[in-house]
C-alpha cells in the first residue's frame, strides 16, 4: 500500500508465515492450539506486515512463558488478497481441512463483514482484528463474531471532539468508495452535526480504493470552497491526496480532520510532505514513555530491527486477547470460547491499562491517541496528544439493543 513495504509474492510470503509460525518451543503436554489466521496480506502490505510480525512476537512470548493450558500456540495464516470471496474460501479451508481452534484477522471492512458472516453460519469463533466498519458488531453483529480496534463511530466521535472546537462551519469530505469510507463520514457528519448544529457539508469525493485521481479529487474540493475537510484516505490514496493538496495549497488556511493519519505506516511515508496541524487518529509511538509500552517498543525493535507501527500493535493485542480467552474458557470448544470472549480483559501493548470486549456487542474498548500531525525534520509524527479511551466513545445499552439484531 505504501512504498516502505514491497509487494512479495503470494507464495513467498506464505513460505515465510509458516517458517515464522513454526519457529515455537516444546511443549509436553498434548499438540499446539491451531489458530486460523486470514488476512490481506499482499494487498495492504504496509499495515499488516508490522500486524503480522506483532501478532509473532506475542505468539513466542507467550509459548516461551510455556504456552496456554500448556500447549503452545500455532497460528496458519492465509492470504486474502482483500478479496471476500478468497477469505470465506480459507475459512472453509482453515475450520474443515486444518482443523483450526477458531478463526482471526481481517483488515478491510468488507472482507471483515464476509468472515464475519461465515462465522455465524459455520458457529465457529472470529476475532477481528482491524475491520472498522460499525456493523461488524451491530447491525450485522452475532454471537460468533468479536472486534479488537475501535470502530469508525468510536473514531468518528473521538475527532468530532476536537472538530466542534474549530470555528469552521463549511465542510467537504473525501473518502474511499466502500464500507469503511462510507461508515466513517455517515458517522463524521452526523455526530458533527449533533455537536454544531450550524455546521453544514457542503460536498463530498468518494474515489475508489487505491486509484484516487487526487488532482481531480484536490481540484473538486477546492471548487466547494470548505472552511474544513474530513478526510478518510490511507496508504497510497492519502500519499497522492496529500501531495496533490500540497502543490494546489488546498491545505492552506483550511482546517483538515483525518481518521487513521497519524498512524505510522501512513504518516511516515509522507515523508516532508508531511502537512502540519491535521487532528489525526493514530499512535505517537516514539513520544508515549508508559513503561509498559517502552518494554514493547524495544522487544520488538529487538525481534525485528524496526520500530513497531500502529498494525504491531493490533496484532499484539489481538494474539493476547486470544490467549487469555483460551485460558479463561479452559477448553477449545467454540461455545465455550465465545462465552469466555464475553467480557474478556487483556492489558494493550498501548501501556494505557486494561481493554475488555464487550458483552452485549462483543466489541473491545481498545481507544486510540487523538493529536496533530508535525514535520520534524524530514518525517512527521503526532503531537498534542491524548488517549482516548474506547470505553467513553461506546453507545448505551439501550443503543445497541436497538441497531444489534437479538437472539
Amino acid at each position: 500500500m505504501t512504498a516502505d513495504l514491497p509487494v512479495l509474492p503470494r507464495r513467498a510470503v506464505l513460505g515465510g508465515l509458516a517458517a515464522a509460525a513454526l519457529a515455537r518451543p516444546a511443549m509436553a503436554q498434548g499438540g499446539p492450539i491451531r489458530i486460523g489466521e486470514i488476512n490481506s496480506y499482499t494487498a495492504q502490505p504496509a499495515f499488516l506486515g508490522p500486524y503480522r510480525n506483532g501478532w509473532l512476537l506475542a505468539q513466542e512470548q507467550i509459548n516461551a512463558a510455556g504456552g496456554v493450558l500448556g500447549r503452545p500456540l500455532e497460528t496458519l495464516f492465509r492470504d486474502d488478497a482483500g478479496k471476500p470471496e478468497d477469505a470465506v474460501r480459507l475459512a472453509g479451508e482453515l475450520l474443515n481441512s486444518e482443523k483450526v481452534a477458531l478463526l482471526a484477522g481481517g483488515y478491510l471492512s468488507n472482507v471483515g463483514l464476509a468472515l464475519g458472516d461465515f462465522a455465524n453460519q459455520n458457529k465457529t469463533l472470529y476475532a477481528a482484528g482491524e475491520p472498522l466498519t460499525d456493523a461488524l458488531v451491530w447491525s450485522k453483529g452475532n454471537r460468533y463474531t468479536f472486534r479488537l480496534r475501535p470502530s469508525t463511530y468510536m473514531q468518528a466521535a473521538m475527532l468530532v471532539e476536537e472538530a466542534a472546537k474549530l470555528p469552521a462551519k463549511r465542510w467537504a469530505v473525501v473518502a474511499p468508495n466502500y464500507e469503511y469510507g462510507q461508515s466513517a463520514v455517515r458517522w463524521f457528519r452526523e455526530l458533527l452535526q449533533k455537536a454544531k448544529p450550524e455546521v453544514e457539508f457542503v460536498g463530498e469525493q468518494f474515489p475508489a480504493l487505491g486509484r484516487i485521481d487526487a488532482g481531480a479529487t484536490v481540484q473538486a474540493l477546492e471548487r466547494m470552497r470548505p472552511d474544513a475537510i474530513f478526510n478518510v484516505t490511507f496508504g497510497v490514496d492519502l500519499l497522492n491526496f496529500v501531495r496533490q493538496g500540497n502543490t494546489r495549497g488546498l491545505f492552506e488556511n483550511r482546517a483538515v480532520v483525518s481518521m487513521l493519519s497519524g498512524e505510522p505506516e501512513y504518516l511516515e511515508p509522507l515523508g516532508e510532505e508531511c502537512p502540519d496541524g491535521w487532528i489525526v487518529t493514530g499512535y505517537p509511538r516514539d513520544t508515549l514513555e508508559d513503561p509498559a509500552h517502552v518494554a514493547f517498543r524495544d522487544a520488538y525493535r529487538k525481534r525485528f530491527n524496526e520500530a513497531p507501527k500502529c498494525g504491531s500493535v493490533v496484532g499484539h493485542d489481538l494474539m493476547q486477547a486470544i490467549a487469555a480467552t483460551i485460558r479463561r474458557a479452559n477448553a477449545l470448544g467454540t461455545e465455550a470460547l465465545v462465552d469466555a470472549f464475553e467480557g474478556i480483559r487483556y492489558a494493550t501493548a498501548y501501556g494505557t491499562g486494561e481493554v475488555e470486549f464487550r458483552k452485549i456487542d462483543h466489541q473491545a474498548t481498545l481507544g486510540c491517541f487523538v493529536g496533530r500531525t508535525k514535520l520534524n525534520g524530514r518525517v512527521g509524527g503526532m503531537v498534542d496528544w491524548r488517549y482516548a479511551d474506547g470505553a467513553r466513545y461506546l453507545p448505551d445499552d439501550a443503543t445497541v439493543r436497538s441497531w444489534r439484531p437479538q437472539g
